[in-house]
């Protein structure tokens, strides 16, 4: 991760990881476990399997990093060949277990286990509404509220219909991985905003956040799950049912999926993160190339982005040498809980140090994947004028961020966030750079092949797709009618 803008070091955090398997003749904890390894990344303050033996759910949830969350005897108690889990960064609810998923419930119809990555913008109305109908919640967290809505719904429907009528209800980013009895269910929000893939494995199939988690337990990536669609695992492990549940004119698939969270070996949507990355980092020359003696990447997301940098300026006949200039500390613990901001801004220089050859006495330029509160970018840039630069020049692989996201990515508040009130000159000058240039939203749009309408560009333009209390929008939608809301 990049500490230009990690939760380490106060910018954005992770948001959440989901994966599900149904498998023939073997339990599927090990593989879930293998899994929420692959997908850490995404999540690391809880980790949670849920499993189902064809008679009872077995469960194991935890605080902390799935190495830490589960021992040898937590995976040999979660029994039985369906199972879902999940990683968590809390993007709504508490920081507790009462939040850590997957998140179950047992009613009449029998038992209901989900995992959420994303965020609803009408929670608060659904769980108002249900809570009016003797519904308990035991968390602040907008999973319980589907769990609950969809659990209703059961009692009434089948459960295709009964998660299309969640559907049609639930306002927001999600992909869920739902466990009913030991039924395994993938569902993608109709925008397609949270990514959310199908592979399979020799035992059966699976689904997960990102295809890396397939990768990492032999399997082969299948597809992406389609927005608005629910795909249902067969117990027999011999495929897999489709269903299209909603449609709409236009998708909202998370930009900021390519340019930070997703993992590089990951296929999202169809393209492969690392070669987006790379194709970003040449529109980034084409666009703001300046003349340096060695370009770098800010580790570890830059990296892709400052390859395909220096790859497009040597290709234009620049001299530029591609190098590793800084190397990071992997073993500083999460220093955002660091109470003051000195002590925030001496963690940048606990998990970075430059490479005083390649640096001193050169001109500069190194590559991150965004600026959002601008300290760890004047750090930086003030480290390697520490360190003998001549000139530092900053480079960003994304448009200014301006705007949070409510989509599920934990963001700092407009307040907080420098580009909302600052021009890009303005910026140059707080982080005390030689130059400073963004990525346009343009380059963004043509290097993942897709229409700009296509895209959640909220955080960057302050326009979202999803119909959220005072914010624009940049598109036709409004969110469901709640019987008992206020709207």
């Amino acid at each position: 991760m990049s500490t230009g803008r990690d939760g380490n070091l106060g910018g954005p955090t992770e948001k959440c990881g989901v994966v599900g398997a149904s498998l023939a003749g073997r339990d599927a904890a090990r593989p879930l476990y293998y899994s929420l390894y692959a997908l850490q990344h995404r999540g690391q303050e809880s980790a949670g399997i849920v499993t189902h033996d064809g008679f009872q759910q077995h469960d194991h949830v935890s605080m902390g990093l799935v190495g830490d969350a589960f021992d040898e005897a937590d995976i040999d108690g979660l029994k039985g060949s369906a199972g879902i889990g999940h990683v968590r960064y809390p993007t709504a609810g508490s920081v507790d277990k009462s939040c850590a998923q997957p998140f179950t419930v047992s009613f009449k119809s029998g038992s209901l286990a989900l995992s959420h990555n994303g965020n609803l913008v009408n929670s608060d109305e659904i769980r108002d509404e249900l809570a009016g109908k003797g519904h308990a919640f035991t968390s602040d967290g907008d999973t319980e509220v589907i769990a609950h809505d969809l659990a209703r719904n059961l009692l009434e429907e089948d459960l295709i219909r009964a998660v299309k009528r969640t559907m049609n209800r639930i306002h927001g980013s999600y992909s869920l991985a739902i466990m009913h009895d030991d039924t395994v269910l993938g569902v993608r929000d109709p925008e397609g905003n949270r990514p959310l893939v199908i592979g399979k494995v020799d035992e059966g199939y699976v689904i997960a956040s990102e295809s890396a988690a397939i990768d990492t337990i032999d399997g082969e990536l299948v597809r992406d799950v389609r927005p608005g669609e629910l795909v249902v695992l067969q117990d027999d492990g011999e495929g897999y049912d489709s269903y299209q549940l909603v449609e709409r004119e236009q998708t909202a698939h998370c930009f900021f999926e390519h340019v930070y969270f997703a993992r590089p070996d990951s296929v999202i949507d169809g393209s492969l993160v690392y070669e987006v990355r790379r194709e970003l980092g040449r529109k980034l020359w084409e666009e703001s190339g300046i003349e340096s003696d060695v370009v770098m990447p800010v580790p570890d997301s830059g990296r892709a982005f400052a390859s395909g940098y220096a790859e497009a300026a040597q290709e234009d006949g620049s001299d530029v040498e591609f190098a590793e200039g800084m190397m990071k500390n992997r073993y500083v613990g999460r220093t955002f809980i660091m109470p003051t901001q000195d002590e925030r801004e001496r963690a940048v220089r606990l998990k970075l140090n430059p490479i005083k050859s390649t640096v001193e006495g050169r001109t500069v330029t190194i590559i991150d994947d965004s600026i959002v509160r601008g300290t760890t970018s004047t750090q930086l840039v003030q480290l390697l004028k520490d360190c003998g630069a001549e000139e530092v020049h900053m480079r960003i692989g994304a448009p200014p961020i301006i705007a949070p996201c409510h989509m599920g990515i934990n963001m700092a508040t407009r307040e907080e966030l420098i580009a909302s009130d600052k021009s890009v000159e303005e910026i140059r000058d707080a982080i005390a750079a030689d130059s400073l240039a963004y990525l346009s939203k343009e380059a963004i749009a043509e290097s993942l092949a897709v229409q700009q309408g296509d895209l959640c560009l909220g955080c960057v333009t302050g326009e979202y797709p999803y119909d959220i209390e005072d914010e624009e929008t940049d598109r036709d939608v409004s969110r469901p009618v709640i019987a008992g809301s206020s709207d």
